[in-house]
């Protein structure tokens, strides 16, 4: 198998610069690395000892990874996509290439996060590195299905993707775009989890969408894919509900590093525009 690894990113060239890195210690290196940026000058520093592709086009995850799948060789067999603050485990493409050639009806991977910084400050790598050597689960060679992609590390067999693209009107951070491109793949196959495809998501909070366009994706962007088809009534009233909710507790002592009064301004719009009919989840872009 031939693996390629996009990175899409922006204006964080030095978190890049470390997470290419770390994929010097791949067991199994990536037939190429494609970085789809909107300047080359965000990824100037390529620290892979390996081919290295550079695309570049508009800003936004939808649009930047939807540049790198026009531009993936014909060779590619399986493409993952990573964030460019997501460390793996040395054992990454090694174990998603075994699980795709043991599974041929298995068409859609995400990994097994050791430690998430996305849901606190975020870790540096030196804390990365740590968790990765020091876990030990002699189970986490385990598969769970169904199970959607988490857009920070998911892998995808290339003959499944025909005519399958990243929705474009999620723009900027593109909530929940990992969902609805892995629900459109889903219909051709397997979608699933590997315990043993391990890594750590850092978190950085640097270089991140406003409170107030998160806030208000969180709302509209669950009530656009829902119509759409690609999520489930009930998982949207689950993502709204309970992103609101932690909004509202935490939004009169929030976090040094979570602008939950900007996410509640968000939502409180999304819920006005829905009321008046808007479904719009490119409006974030202009807020």
């Amino acid at each position: 198998m031939e693996t390629c690894v996009v990175f899409a990113t922006a204006n964080r060239p030095q978190i890049l610069s470390r997470t290419l890195g770390s994929l010097n210690a791949q067991t199994v290196k990536p037939a190429l690395v494609l970085l789809s940026c909107v300047h080359e000058a965000d990824a100037e520093k390529s620290t892979f000892q390996g081919s290295v592709k550079f695309v570049t086009g508009e800003m936004g995850l939808t649009k930047q990874r939807n540049v790198a799948l026009r531009n993936l060789p014909a060779t590619t067999s399986v493409v993952a996509f990573f964030d460019d603050d997501f460390v793996p485990h040395p054992r990454w493409i090694e174990v998603v290439e075994r699980t795709f050639a043991q599974h041929p009806d298995i068409v859609a991977i995400t990994g097994n996060l050791i430690e998430d910084g996305i849901n606190g400050p975020g870790y540096t790598f030196d804390q990365a590195q740590d968790f990765i050597k020091k876990f030990n689960d002699v189970n986490a060679d385990w598969i769970q299905e169904p199970y959607s992609p988490y857009g920070c590390n998911m892998a995808f067999r290339k003959s499944a993707l025909e005519n399958i693209w990243f929705d474009e009107r999620l723009v900027l951070y593109a909530w929940q775009e990992d969902r609805d491109f892995g629900a459109q793949v889903a219909l051709r196959g397997r979608a699933v989890k590997v315990g043993a495809a391990l890594g750590v998501h850092l978190g950085v909070k640097s270089g991140r969408v406003s409170g107030l366009r998160l806030g208000y994706s969180q709302v509209v962007n669950p009530i656009y894919l829902y119509r759409k088809g690609t999520m489930a009534l009930g998982a949207a009233v689950s993502h709204i509900l309970g992103n609101v909710a932690s909004n509202l507790a935490k939004a009169i002592a929030p976090e040094p590093y979570v602008d939950r009064v900007g996410r509640l301004r968000g939502n409180i719009l999304a819920f006005r525009d829905i009321l008046f009919g808007r479904i719009l989840p490119e409006r974030a872009a202009n807020l």
